[in-house]
């Protein structure tokens, strides 16, 4: 049994383990290069959708996807449009099954954010643009959005 000097027993904690990391699906598409590629009048529109999905592996192991699908327009023409699909392998042990749902679908995508996001701005940059930061996702927010959804898909009668 491990002990961490005070007397508590390491193996009891909460643990969530990131075991791999890796792209499913990535797309990017310039469809009006190279004349979306010139000085444009201003900034373009943005539109970014989020999505997590995850499905149980083995006890205690589940894969988690962060998808990001986006798309940039300047005067009715497209000037990008990207895609990541971007999953990790989770390890979750002594988490209390009241608390599994909601540390599969809040932390383990704020541990994938931070690589999604650069593999954005890669792809972006490198489809000749100025790099694209996306702003830090709220998925504590998207989390009861979407348990607030599904809640209100349940209490209509079919």
């Amino acid at each position: 049994m491990a002990d961490n000097g005070d007397g508590a027993n390491n193996e009891a904690l909460p643990q969530l383990n990131v075991l791999a990391q890796y792209i499913k699906d990535l797309s990017f598409e310039n469809p009006n290069a190279p004349k979306s590629l010139g000085p444009q009048e201003q900034g373009p529109n943005i539109n970014i959708q989020v999505n997590v999905n995850a499905k149980q592996l083995s006890e205690g192991e589940f894969e988690v996807n962060l998808v990001l699908e986006g798309s940039a327009q300047a005067q009715d023409s497209v000037l990008f449009k990207f895609e990541v699909d971007y999953a990790g392998v989770f390890r979750v042990r002594n988490i209390p099954e009241a608390e599994l749902h909601a540390v599969i679908m809040i932390e383990c995508p704020r541990l994938l954010f931070p690589f999604a996001r650069q593999i954005i701005a890669d792809s972006v940059r490198n489809g000749g643009f100025p790099p694209l930061f996306i702003d830090p996702i709220d998925f504590v927010a998207l989390y009861r959005q979407r348990m607030a959804d599904m809640q209100t898909a349940n209490a209509i009668p079919t």
